[in-house]
């Protein structure tokens, strides 16, 4: 009740859990794709290879929004331009990105001097989000929504049968710069909800938990959006409840969620697989 009455009364509060849920819903909604294409260490490389374009927009004295979209966007390409001009392989082209992009990153933040601008940015801190970072949340929500949206059953095939999409004529390599520019914004987006380094959590454990509980994409999508804002919920108000880091607090929250779907989940959770193995056993002897 406290928070709840805290939440009517205090402006930063509310801010804080409008953002929160708008980066759960779209990093739950992007996440479904990200782990149907095998490619959660891209999004481990794109929250980390955002960090220098945030430094530089930050000496520059202009919105981080600018050079973090920059050097996600140019790290992506880098990544597949790697890999497919030489022997080095997609997932060693992704290290060698995502390092020294984010090498590069805190070298060039320690010329600002401020280790708590370090540490927002490495680990969010969402009580303190301003109304223009509120309003860029959800500006890039409504661009990732319609998005996907729009593009949804190209979105679909290419990600389950990239070999098929090719057949019917759809561009696999645009497609993909496509979802890496999504990925991106989302990326952005989170930077002041839980930060760089956990933002590829809220990427991959919403949609994973949905993964364990359901065979159809477009209820992946829905269920994973719907576990992001609940653990932004209940992460924001065991944040402010017991005075918490609010990014880790999040992020805890969605791991809670995927273990019980990982425990008891009616299909895949391990407790009913290991009493139907019991059950055949005995049918057996």
């Amino acid at each position: 009740m406290h928070f709840i009455e805290s939440v009517m009364h205090y402006e930063f509060l509310q801010k804080a859990l409008m953002t929160s849920v708008m980066v759960g819903v779209i990093s739950g909604v992007i996440g479904c794709f990200i782990i149907l294409r095998g490619m959660a260490l891209m999004g481990d490389a794109i929250s980390h290879a955002v960090l220098p374009g945030v430094a530089v927009s930050y000496m520059l004295g202009i919105n981080f929004f600018i050079g973090a979209v920059v050097t996600g966007i140019l790290t992506a390409i880098g990544i597949g331009f790697i890999s497919q001009n030489s022997r080095v392989k997609n997932d060693s082209s992704i290290g060698i990105m995502f390092t020294s992009a984010f090498a590069l990153g805190i070298i060039l933040i320690t010329f600002l001097k401020s280790s708590s601008d370090l540490y927002h940015i490495l680990f969010g801190n969402v009580l303190a989000v301003r109304p223009s970072d509120m309003w860029m949340t959800l500006v890039i929500g409504v661009i990732v929504l319609v998005s996907v949206f729009l593009f949804y059953k190209e979105l679909l095939v290419s990600s389950f049968d990239p070999i098929m999409a090719q057949a019917y004529g759809l561009p696999n390599k645009l497609i993909h710069y496509f979802l890496m520019t999504l990925l991106t914004l989302v990326t952005v987006a989170s930077l002041q909800t839980v930060g760089i380094i956990l933002v590829v959590a809220m990427l991959i454990t919403p949609a994973s938990t949905a993964y364990l509980l359901t065979d159809r994409l477009s209820i992946m999508i829905f269920l994973s959006a719907l576990f992001g804002a609940i653990a932004a919920i209940v992460g924001l108000y065991l944040s402010f409840t017991y005075n918490l880091a609010s990014g880790a607090t999040i992020v805890l929250v969605a791991t809670v969620l995927f273990i019980v779907a990982f425990v008891f989940s009616p299909k895949q959770g391990i407790l009913w697989r290991t009493i139907r193995s019991n059950k055949q056993k005995s049918a057996v002897s």
